[in-house]
């Protein structure tokens, strides 16, 4: 999926992420993505320019984007604009629709099944995904592929959670009433 991010991620809803590997196989049906729109977000990492950090987000699109949030938790993003521009979407929750025993024994006993992948880390703490993950092509064929799924029929749209800049900005997008998205919550610095 190529184009800005703002028009891509709500057409990543219902598209379904899987994750094959040594382990087994993990599928997540997202329900719940933000937009990032490079060096023109206040938001973004690549907000600044280039780094060796953000380099996989200036493309080309249809690979991963992966870092480390709070010096805790790894977090996914799909890149999605023309080489050379970074522009990604942050894949924020989803529904395990494949593979929920590995899931839960990545996620441990006391994750429910709405809250498998519901948040950022704990989507890529489901699928499996980390560090080695950044950069990873999202293709047919590989051990990573994204495939559309089924649309939702009513998406909703809103604030992106916990950022500090560009608040207010609606670029969060979640299919209205699943229950595997994240609660809204504003960050404290905002």
């Amino acid at each position: 999926m190529t184009g800005a991010a703002p028009e891509v991620a709500p057409r990543l809803l219902g598209a379904v992420l899987t994750h094959r590997s040594g382990e087994g196989t993990v599928a997540v049906a997202l329900t719940e993505v933000e937009a990032y729109a490079g060096e023109q977000d206040p938001a973004s990492h690549a907000w600044r320019g280039r780094t060796a950090r953000n380099a996989v987000m200036f493309g080309p699109a249809g690979h991963l984007y992966v870092y480390l949030s709070y010096g805790l938790h790894w977090c996914a993003n799909v890149v999605c604009g023309p080489d050379g521009e970074a522009a990604a979407v942050l894949l924020r929750a989803g529904r395990v629709v494949e593979g929920r025993e590995l899931a839960q024994s990545r996620r441990g006993p006391k994750a429910t099944e709405r809250g498998l992948a519901r948040g950022p880390a704990c989507l890529t703490q489901a699928l499996g995904i980390g560090k080695r993950h950044g950069g990873a092509q999202v293709e047919r064929g590989g051990s990573l592929t994204l495939e559309p799924g089924s649309p939702p029929a009513d998406v909703s749209t809103g604030p992106r959670v916990g950022v500090s800049r560009a608040a207010d900005v609606c670029l969060r997008f979640w299919v209205t009433g699943d229950a595997t998205v994240s609660t809204y919550t504003r960050s404290p610095r905002a």
